[in-house]
């Protein structure tokens, strides 16, 4: 049977947490409307992860191990994520337009 059936628990950590905080702060800063609108779509984003999370890419860079970290696009932001048994684990969001090599 494949994990399509399963139900994973999504457990987002302080440092994803907090980045989300601070992307939102900086997008209310231009519109409060905008930084809701991102936490929304980030809630929805993580809770599809409790399905079938293999079904997004693996994050690929020669300084990290093959097939760790997952990656998931929401508008301009990337959540990164790793796959540990029936636990998906939200380690970073990272604004796509920014160097996040310090990241890795």
């Amino acid at each position: 049977m494949g994990s399509e059936n399963r139900i994973f628990t999504v457990v987002i950590s302080e440092e994803a947490a907090q980045m989300l905080v601070s992307h939102a702060r900086f997008l209310a800063q231009v519109s409060e409307a905008a930084a809701a609108r991102l936490i929304e779509d980030f809630q929805s984003m993580a809770k599809s992860l409790e399905q079938f999370p293999e079904r997004n890419p693996s994050l690929i860079d020669p300084l990290i191990t093959p097939g760790k970290y997952r990656k998931l696009l929401l508008e301009r932001y990337l959540l990164i994520y790793q796959i540990k048994g029936s636990v998906v684990c939200m380690d970073a969001i990272v604004n796509t337009r920014q160097n996040y090599g310090w990241l890795l």
